[in-house]
C-alpha cells in the first residue's frame, strides 16, 4: 500500500531541488498525490475498508493545506505543480 523506494526516489528527483530534498512543499504534495491515487484504487475494490478511507481523507486534507500554503507563497509554482500533477480540475 505504500510507495516503493524506486517510485519515491523518482518523485523526489522530479519535484525536489536535489536527491536529498524530501521536505520541500512540492515533494510532499507529489508524494501525497501518489499515495492518494494508490489508496483510491484500493478503495474501489474494498469499499468497506473504513480505516483506509479515514487515512485517505486525512491525506487529502493535508495535501489541501500544503497546496493552500504553496499558493500563498508561490503562485506561479503552485499553478505549475497542479498542472504537472493533474489535480484541481
Amino acid at each position: 500500500m505504500s510507495i516503493n523506494l524506486k517510485n519515491k526516489q523518482d518523485i523526489i528527483k522530479e519535484y525536489g531541488a536535489n536527491e536529498k530534498d524530501t521536505g520541500s512543499v512540492e515533494v510532499q504534495i507529489a508524494l501525497l498525490s501518489q499515495k492518494i491515487s494508490e489508496l483510491t484504487e484500493h478503495l474501489k475494490s474494498n469499499q468497506k475498508d473504513f480505516a483506509t478511507k479515514r487515512g485517505l481523507l486525512m491525506m487529502v486534507g493535508r495535501r489541501k493545506r500544503l497546496l493552500s500554503y504553496m499558493k500563498s507563497r508561490d503562485l506561479d509554482g503552485y499553478r505549475e505543480l497542479i498542472k504537472k500533477l493533474g489535480i484541481r480540475g
